[in-house]
Order: C-alpha cells, then structure tokens, then sequence
C-alpha cells in the first residue's frame, strides 16, 4: 500500500463553479490529498466569488480535507514564482499541481497519477479530456497531445520524440517533493511554461518523466484565433528565454506534425470542410509563435500588443 502523503496546490483566481467540481472530485478520490494548498489572486476577487467560501476559510473543505488559503496580489503572481513559493509550503512526499478548470473524471485521478513516482521516475502528468461543448478541432487536439497509451519518457526519446520529450503539463502533474527540492523547482520569474522547463530539467539530469493516461482531468478551451497567438507568442518567449534547452528540439516539427495528422483526420472522418479553419488557427498560432521567439527585436509597445502576460514585462530589459 502506498503511504506516501499528496498535497494537491492550486492557483485560484475568480473561482466558479468548474472550481467547486474540482474541490467535490478531489474529496472522492481512492488516494486523497492530505492537503489543498489554494494560491489565490487578489482577496477582494476571492471575497466576490460565487463559491462556498466559509469551508475553505475555516481551513477545510466540505468533506473534511485540510485547506490552507494564501492571498497573493495580482502583480505578484507568476507561473513559476507562484507555484513555486506554494511548494515550499508543504511537506508532504508528492507535490500535485492543478489547475482551477481541471476537474477530476473519475476517483482514481490521484491514485493513477502518483502510481509510477518511484526509482529515477520524478514527474508524472495526467491525460486531458476534452470537456462538453468542446469544438471538433480541440477534441482532435486533446487526442493528439494527450493520447490514450502512457509513456515514460527519459533522455533517450530526444532522437524520437523531440521537444515532446520536456512536455509535462501543470494542468494536473505530480512531482516527487525530494526531487523538485533537490532540483531547485520551478523558475521563479516565467511568463509560462514553468512546466515544460522543469520537465527538461529533470531529463537532462538523468531523471524520467511519465505520462499516465489513466489518471484523466476534464479540461479544454474553445480559444479564439487571437486567443491562440497570444498564447503562443508567450510559449516562444519562455523558449527563447531558455535557448540552451529549446534550441536543441524545435516546436515547428512537432507542430506541422500535429496540422498534418489533423488534416488526415479530417478527410478521414468527412470533415474536409474545417479545414480552412483549421489553417486560420493554425497560421495565427504560427505568427505568434515566429514573433515571440524574436520579440528581442521587437518594439515593447509591439511586444505587450502581442503578449498576453503584461506584467511579465514591466521590468524586463531586452
């Protein structure tokens, strides 16, 4: 029997309902956390909630699992610096982070996540399900990223898997805590992608990463073509920010691998009709990638037009 204790950590900011089937999904679980640890932004969003919030100011939820509740102001928070500073709060063996909109699709979510963190396996994440009202090209999405074998990945999938490799998702993913301690965490200032560069981290140490398809979260976002070019021009930035490991394993690959097998798809399934758009969110995604991994020779004004995270940028020098 697996003894080891599970603190589950997750940045809160305006939570709603999807926040509360999170909390119910965590209290059904076969392993439950000894501990929620809710990182929140700003008090007074926290306070204009539409959740119970009495449980989990009182320190529990409604079924009994403890609760520490930290407020942080919302030019505070960070991806990395944020999860980080939540993980040196705890002291239990597994470090599990999710986040607001991941909502747990069955009881063994902790218990399928956590099975594998053993020997030189220091990370494991989970697969995502495309939740209802997902659009077509998402659900594809979800199945391509998130397919339905697990994998263990370890430093000599590079030749075979590329920037796949590093992939880890904080989504919902478990980190053993001696590790992640010994390794030095997450980055502390990023303006996304803590995960992935964690996850690198960890492959080039000689450490294994695992993705566990049978621990499943329901979580998916019907983004806007604009949406996705903001959110790729941030991903760009965090991997040129960290050339030494993205350089070496190129994203257009792997993402021309992923439009491809899309295409396919589509025909296959008598959907050609997407197809255009699949094209027009897949070139938007492209521009926002191309310009954030040259954004040092881009204008600021340019370089906030295009990124999503504007704080990230306020004492930035580039």
């Amino acid at each position: 029997m697996d003894t080891r204790t599970i603190d589950v950590i997750i940045p809160v900011c305006k939570p709603g309902p999807v926040f509360e089937k999170l909390i119910n999904g965590l209290e059904r679980q076969t392993k439950r956390p000894s501990r929620i640890i809710l990182m929140n932004t700003e008090k007074a969003w926290w306070d204009a909630a539409p959740i119970e919030r009495e449980h989990y100011e009182n320190g529990q939820t409604p079924e009994g699992i403890p609760v520490l509740l930290c407020h942080i102001r919302a030019e505070a928070y960070d991806h990395g610096g944020t999860r980080d500073f939540a993980a040196r709060l705890s002291n239990a063996d597994i470090l599990v982070f999710m986040t607001q909109d991941a909502v747990p699709a069955d009881e063994y979510l902790l218990e399928n996540l956590t099975a594998s963190l053993s020997g030189r396996t220091a990370a494991a994440y989970a697969r995502q399900l495309p939740q209802e009202g997902c659009r077509f090209l998402e659900k594809y999405t979800r199945s391509f990223n998130y397919g339905s074998a697990s994998r263990l990945k370890t430093k000599e999938d590079l030749d075979i898997l590329g920037i796949k490799t590093y992939f880890c998702s904080n989504v919902c993913a478990a980190y053993v805590r001696d590790i992640y301690l010994k390794q030095g965490g997450f980055e502390k200032k990023t303006i996304f992608n803590e995960d992935m560069i964690y996850a690198a981290g960890l492959i080039q140490s000689g450490y294994e990463v695992s993705y566990e398809a049978q621990a499943r979260v329901i979580h998916s976002h019907n983004y806007s073509a604009l949406q996705q070019f903001h959110r790729n021009f941030d991903l760009a930035v965090s991997q040129s920010d960290h050339a030494e490991i993205f350089d070496a394993v190129p994203s257009e690959k792997e993402g021309i691998r992923m439009v491809m097998s899309t295409v396919s798809y589509l025909i296959r399934v008598g959907k050609a009709y997407l197809i255009p758009e699949l094209i027009w969110q897949s070139g938007w995604k492209y521009l926002g990638y191309f310009l954030g991994k040259r954004y040092r020779h881009l204008p600021k004004k340019i370089v906030l037009c295009c990124s999503m995270n504007k704080k990230y940028w306020q004492d930035k020098n580039f």
